[in-house]
C-alpha cells in the first residue's frame, strides 16, 4: 500500500512595500521627531535672546554712561560712581592664557599616552581619574586654592620663579599672601586640563589604525609616528578642545574670586592681585551700592557674555572645518 505525500503549498511571495498602518506610524514618528527638535531648538534660541536682552538692558545706563570709554578705563570705584573694564579685562585675559600655555601641553601630552601608550587596563584607571577632576566642584577646588596651592606659590613657586626670571617683568617680585593672578592662572589650568584631555584622546583613538601601521611598517619610530600621523590629522580638533577650555575659564568666577586677591591696578607681575570679569561680577553683585554700579556690573557681563560666545563660535568653526577636512581625507 503506497502512501501518497501531501501536497506542497505555495506561498505566494510577500511584497516589499509597508501597509498602510506601519506607513502612517512611520510618518507620525518622524513629525514627532521634528516637532520635538524644532521645539528645543526655537526654546534655546529663545533663551539666548532672553539672556542677551537682560543683559543689554541692565547695562544700557552704564553703556550711555562710559560708552565704549568702559573697556579701557582702568578705574573701579564704586563710592565716586567711576567704572572701568580694563582691570578685569587684563586679568581674565592673564588668567585664561595662562591657563590655556599649561592645560593644552598636559592635556594633549595625557590623551597622547592614554591613546597610543598606554595599555588597557591603565587606560581604564587614569582616563576616568583625569575626567573627575571635571566632576570637583569649583568651589572645593577654591578651598583647595586657598589651603594648599596660594601658601605653596607664595613660599616656594614664587622666589625659584623670581630668582631665575627675575629680569622678565612677569615675575617681578610681589609681597603678597599667595593670592594673585599666578594662582587664579594655576587654577584654572585644573579646570581646563579634563576638558582637552578627554577631547583630544577621543581624537587621537578615532585616527584610523592602518595609517599608524603603515608608517611603524616602513620604518618610522613611535615619535615619528605620533608627530607625522597622529598629530597632524587631529589638529583641528585639538585646537577646537583648546577653545573649549578657554571658554570654561573665562567663565569660572568662584574658584578665581577665592584665590586671585581682588585688586584694582593693573601690574607687570604676575604674583600680584588682580580681577576677572566674572570674579568680580561675583563678588560685588550681590553688594551692589548704586544702580550705576549695578549696570556696571551688567556691562561686564556683557563683555563676558560677547568674549564667551566670540570662543564657541571659533570653536565650532574650527570644529567643522576639521570635519570637513576629515570627510575630504576619507
Amino acid at each position: 500500500m503506497s502512501v501518497s505525500a501531501p501536497p506542497v503549498r505555495r506561498l505566494r511571495p510577500r511584497s516589499g512595500k509597508p501597509t498602510r498602518e506601519v506607513r502612517q506610524r512611520d510618518r507620525l514618528g518622524d513629525a514627532v521627531l521634528y516637532g520635538s527638535c524644532a521645539i528645543a531648538a526655537v526654546i534655546g534660541f529663545f533663551v539666548l535672546a532672553e539672556i542677551v536682552y537682560q543683559v543689554v538692558n541692565g547695562s544700557s545706563l552704564s553703556i550711555s554712561r562710559f560708552g565704549l570709554g568702559f573697556i579701557g578705563h582702568t578705574t573701579w570705584e564704586p563710592n565716586f560712581n567711576v567704572f572701568g573694564a580694563g582691570v578685569m579685562l587684563f586679568g581674565t585675559a592673564i588668567c585664561a592664557t595662562m591657563a590655556l600655555l599649561i592645560a593644552v601641553p598636559l592635556g594633549v601630552a595625557i590623551a597622547l599616552y592614554l591613546a597610543t601608550v598606554a595599555s588597557n587596563p591603565v587606560r581604564a584607571v587614569v582616563g576616568p581619574l583625569v575626567e573627575m577632576l571635571a566632576a570637583i566642584p569649583s568651589v572645593i577646588l577654591g578651598f583647595w586654592g586657598v589651603i594648599v596651592l596660594a601658601p605653596f606659590v607664595h613660599e616656594d613657586l614664587e622666589p625659584v620663579l623670581h630668582g631665575a626670571f627675575g629680569f622678565i617683568p612677569l615675575f617681578g617680585a610681589a609681597q603678597t599672601t599667595g593670592a594673585s593672578l599666578f594662582t587664579a592662572g594655576l587654577i584654572l589650568s585644573v579646570m581646563v586640563l579634563p576638558i582637552v584631555a578627554a577631547l583630544s584622546r577621543d581624537l587621537f583613538l578615532r585616527v584610523p589604525r592602518e595609517l599608524q601601521d603603515g608608517a611603524l611598517a616602513l620604518g618610522a619610530t613611535r615619535w615619528e609616528v605620533l608627530r607625522g600621523v597622529v598629530l597632524p590629522s587631529t589638529a583641528s580638533g585639538v585646537v577646537a578642545a583648546a577653545f573649549l577650555g578657554l571658554g570654561r575659564a573665562l567663565g569660572e568666577a568662584i574658584a578665581v574670586t577665592q584665590v586671585v586677591g581682588a585688586g584694582n591696578i593693573i601690574h607687570a607681575s604676575l604674583f600680584t592681585t588682580g580681577d576677572t570679569l566674572a570674579s568680580r561680577i561675583a563678588e560685588q553683585f550681590p553688594g551692589a551700592i548704586t544702580k550705576l554700579h549695578t549696570s556696571a556690573l551688567f556691562y561686564l557681563a556683557l563683555l563676558l557674555l560677547a568674549i564667551g560666545l566670540l570662543t564657541n563660535l571659533l570653536a565650532q568653526y574650527v570644529a567643522q572645518r576639521f570635519g570637513r577636512q576629515r570627510g575630504v581625507t576619507a
